[in-house]
């Protein structure tokens, strides 16, 4: 089981000063929780994709190649590329130079935002959302494991003999997760490639996330890639803590009360009640984590929101002391119980470069088993 936080980028006011961080000095907290990550011993950094204002991370490859410069084992990743604004192009060859710079741990999440102008600023049509992000990874996929490429289709200009530079680190593209809120479409996508999905689960019940997830694992079944429990399921959630949970509550509250995202609508007490939000003590995040296993079922990677809606980045670091110190440990013990055997983890550059070998080796042995006959 991995855990790790994602971060969305915003620029917010913080609704206890009234300061609003300048664009520079949000872009320092993000790569200052990055780094804070990897030294409480959490598995993965993830950052969003924005090109809209109250956002900073327009450029995730960039971020993300300073993080890597700075850590040694930590996995990053984005929380969302944009499929469907982005050029495969552009996406297959950056994401291969920082997997080469980062030593393969590297990552992306591919999604279609949740911007709507962004679509004719990059030249596309959002009624054409899902056909871009379908067309469009079928590009990416095959940039990825195709040394020379011809290829043509409905929304850019046909390839032909064109081969994306560096190819993926030890001929391995990067683990690609298929992130949705809402689609199915994308559940749909992510069982026929036998890739991952992450259910972005902070804003809606539970229920909702669980019909997108079991979709996922039954269809990830049918293609053959394993069984419905062997899928490669994500999530997402909110946490805010304190060692005492009123404490918690009465400091995060002008937080959630202001936040862009969920202010001014229902009630931090609604928010947690209907929602994977958990504002409380450690414990009560232990508690309510534990509980998406009875929901989803066994899962692969958990990731968490801490840095949003104008936290000062010391609040941030001190909750990131408050996981690493009371929450990981008991998460890692509590979900290492019951795993059956048969369930994998979460895949790994390493561990996708062995299953690539295992699998010529043996596709190797049963051709000489066959001329032998």
């Amino acid at each position: 089981m991995q855990f790790g936080i994602f971060t969305v980028g915003d620029v917010t006011a913080d609704p206890t000063t009234g300061r609003t961080p300048t664009e520079g000095e949000r872009i320092k907290a993000m790569t200052a929780i990055a780094v804070k990550a990897e030294e409480i011993g959490l598995d993965v950094f993830a950052t969003g994709e924005h090109h809209n204002p109250p956002f900073v991370p327009s450029s995730p490859t960039t971020m993300l190649g300073w993080i890597a410069a700075r850590t040694e084992r930590l996995i990053l990743s984005t929380a969302t590329t944009l499929i469907t604004t982005n050029d495969p192009v552009k996406i297959a060859e950056d994401f291969a130079m920082l997997q080469h710079l980062a030593d393969g741990r590297v990552e992306l999440m591919l999604g279609r935002g949740n911007t709507g102008p962004v679509y004719p600023w990059f030249g596309q049509d959002i009624r054409q959302g899902i056909p871009l992000a379908v067309e469009n990874y079928a590009l990416l996929h095959k940039l990825w494991r195709e040394d020379v490429v011809d290829w043509a289709g409905r929304f850019r200009t046909p390839l032909q003999g064109f081969t994306s530079t560096p190819r993926p680190l030890d001929g391995v593209p990067p683990l690609v997760w298929h992130g949705s809120i809402r689609s199915p479409e994308i559940a749909e996508q992510a069982a026929y490639y036998g890739d991952g999905f992450f259910a972005n689960n902070i804003f809606w019940p539970k229920d909702h996330f669980r019909k997108l997830i079991d979709l996922y694992r039954q269809r990830y079944a049918h293609y053959g890639h394993g069984t419905a429990e062997q899928a490669i399921v994500g999530l997402g959630g909110q946490i805010f803590m304190r060692k005492n949970s009123q404490d918690a509550v009465r400091e995060f509250r002008p937080y959630f009360d202001n936040a862009p995202v969920y202010g001014h609508g229902p009630s931090l007490e609604e928010f947690t009640r209907d929602t994977p939000l958990t504002v409380g003590s450690p414990q009560e995040v232990i508690d309510k984590t534990l509980t998406f296993r009875d929901t989803f079922g066994h899962y692969q990677r958990q990731l968490f929101l801490m840095d949003h809606a104008g936290l000062p980045l010391k609040t941030v670091l001190d909750q990131l002391d408050l996981l690493g110190e009371d929450v990981l440990p008991v998460l890692r013990k509590e979900f290492a119980l019951g795993r059956p055997a048969d369930v994998p983890d979460a895949p790994t550059h390493a561990s996708l470069v062995a299953d690539r070998d295992a699998r010529a080796l043996q596709a190797h042995q049963d051709l000489k088993q066959e001329m032998a006959r």
